[in-house]
């Protein structure tokens, strides 16, 4: 199983960025997939997920700014971040999780977002 984050980088406070993560040796459309951040000195925390039915939900402090969804025929899952700030700077890291077994949950190597001018 492999999950592949890319698209982390350096932006201006307000700017954007997309995330991208394609999942790889699992069936994507059983796993819930989801984004999860830590700072340094901080625990990690859900940014947002999204079920396989296409339900999502957010951290409060994302909502309105973050858009999570997935693409089922590329096995990928996205985080569009608009409005960024710079309290949002963190490694990001996608997760699968499949839908009835626990056990089965995967994590990305993280990719680094930081917001700064």
């Amino acid at each position: 199983v492999q999950l592949q984050a890319s698209g982390g980088g350096l932006v201006q406070p307000g700017g954007s960025l997309r995330l991208s993560c394609a999942a790889s040796g699992i069936t994507f459309s059983t796993y819930v997939m989801g984004w999860y951040r830590q700072a340094p000195g901080n625990e990690r925390e859900l940014v947002a997920a999204v079920t396989t039915g296409g339900d999502t939900n957010y951290a409060d402090s994302v909502k309105g700014r973050f858009t999570i969804s997935r693409d089922v025929a590329r096995n990928t899952v996205y985080l569009q971040m608009d409005s960024l700030k710079p309290e949002d700077t963190a490694v990001y890291y996608c997760n699968a999780r499949h839908v009835f077994i626990s056990l089965r949950l995967y994590w990305g190597q993280g990719t680094q977002v930081t917001v700064s001018s």
